[in-house]
């Protein structure tokens, strides 16, 4: 499994994370490509080679013609910093990009639906559209929870503008074209101190950055600025996994470096490890252990209820589950309830067990599993976009499944019958 490994350990942005990721290899040209399917105004890309502390780094930065005319007047600052007035000194235009709109403002105030529209009137991948609106979306939850209001009445500032649209977009597509399956993140670096917004000193990290990074290990660190913006910790919180340490079974093969604004008394760059996870590895990065069976037999229960309970168990967590007809003593038939799961989900799958079946006891045994890769893969057919699950041997597609869920609404919107949309998945698959 190919996975990205962060150490932010100058914090995280935007645009730090998509310079390490072209500093890692994602060509410069292929992001122009991209970013040109979006229905944007004037820009200019930025991209240059600094040196950080001694430490040789790539810094991606959006240069806006009317950036200089319209301060930014929220607090999230910046999203290329880390400069809360977002320096652009020695701009070196290496992709000069001017796209003409009709509608669009640069630093017009947007909500999450006008966002939204900008990504669903691109001719972006459907699953690039996706992730993008659920990190924005993420963003207007922590921002409508930190001022006491809804998601559908929060208005983005600068985290609405151009740059950041580009830099959400732009990690998104980087990450897949560099065919990342799994982001892990060290703990993350806030800065200290307060800053100076539209709504007066706001203490670092910003509101909205620390409701972003709930959850996930962090430290101030020792530099008194804000050195994790929200777009960098909302990228972390729908991208990544947080690590206290390196994961076990990981072994990078190439180390990118993303480059801040400011100079500061630590190298101001953001490192990125990317390389490959041992199959025996568990999402959490630790190594992988023995999967447990949990089961029990079941003759004297209304037959309609069985398909729920296995339905429970999925919902909670279960690898799989499944029922096995068997013949028990005196001849009575009765079903047998298996159990996939990790050892950890042993007790909360045994209560759901206990509490939706007539059974008076669970066995449970360890078993040993292996695994193909698998990953999710977004195709497109005549009549629309289906998920295919894919399993990966040795590099190579080995299987291919569409989702049903996804081939039966297509089939019930066009009339084609599901076997027609089914194998026009697969097909699809076979071209990507």
């Amino acid at each position: 499994m190919k996975a990205l490994y962060a150490e932010p350990f100058a914090g995280i942005s935007g645009n730090m994370l998509l310079g390490a990721l072209i500093d890692a290899g994602v060509p410069f040209s292929y992001l122009e490509a991209e970013f040109a399917k979006l229905p944007l105004g004037e820009y200019t890309l930025v991209h240059r080679s600094v040196n950080k502390s001694g430490i040789q780094a790539t810094y991606f930065d959006v240069d806006l013609p009317e950036y200089h005319e319209h301060p930014h007047d929220e607090h999230h600052h910046e999203e290329h910093p880390h400069d809360g007035e977002h320096h652009h000194e020695e701009h070196h235009h290496d992709g000069e990009h001017h796209h003409d709109e009709e509608h669009i403002h640069h630093h017009a105030h947007r909500n999450l639906q006008d966002i939204e529209a900008i990504l669903d009137h691109s001719e972006l991948d459907a699953e690039v559209i996706a992730k993008a609106k659920d990190v924005f979306l993420e963003i207007a939850k922590a921002e409508a929870k930190v001022h006491g209001t809804t998601v559908e009445k929060i208005h983005f500032h600068e985290v609405g503008a151009i740059d950041t649209i580009l830099d959400v977009v732009g990690n998104i597509l980087a990450l897949r074209y560099l065919k990342i399956e799994k982001i892990f993140t060290a703990p993350v670096c806030t800065g200290y101190g307060f800053v100076s917004c539209a709504h007066g000193m706001m203490p670092v990290p910003a509101p909205a950055t620390a409701e972003l990074l709930a959850g996930m290990p962090q430290y101030r660190g020792t530099v008194d600025r804000e050195m994790t913006t929200p777009t960098g910790a909302a990228l972390l919180k729908v991208l990544a996994k947080p690590v206290h340490d390196t994961p076990k079974g990981f072994v990078d093969k190439v180390i990118g470096y993303g480059a801040g604004t400011w100079d500061v008394a630590i190298p101001n760059v953001l490192r990125v490890h990317i390389g490959e996870l041992s199959a025996l590895t568990q999402e959490d990065g630790q190594p992988a252990k023995a999967m447990l069976i949990l089961e029990c037999n079941i003759d004297d229960m209304n037959p309609q209820i069985l398909p729920y309970v296995l339905e429970k168990l999925l919902a909670a967590g279960a690898a799989d589950a499944w029922l096995q007809p068997i013949l028990m003593k005196k001849g009575r038939p009765g079903q047998m309830f298996q159990v996939l799961c990790q050892p950890a989900q042993r007790d909360e799958l045994t209560q759901i067990l206990f509490r939706e079946t007539s059974t008076l006891g669970v066995r449970c045994y360890f078993v040993q599993r292996t695994a193909l890769e698998r990953r999710w893969e977004m195709v497109q057919t005549e009549w629309g976009p289906v998920r295919v699950k894919v399993g990966i041997l040795d590099g190579a597609v080995v299987n291919a499944v569409p989702e049903f869920e996804d081939c039966r609404a297509l089939a019930e919107q066009s009339g084609q019958p599901l076997k027609v949309i089914e194998y026009a998945a697969l097909q699809a698959v076979k071209k990507v």
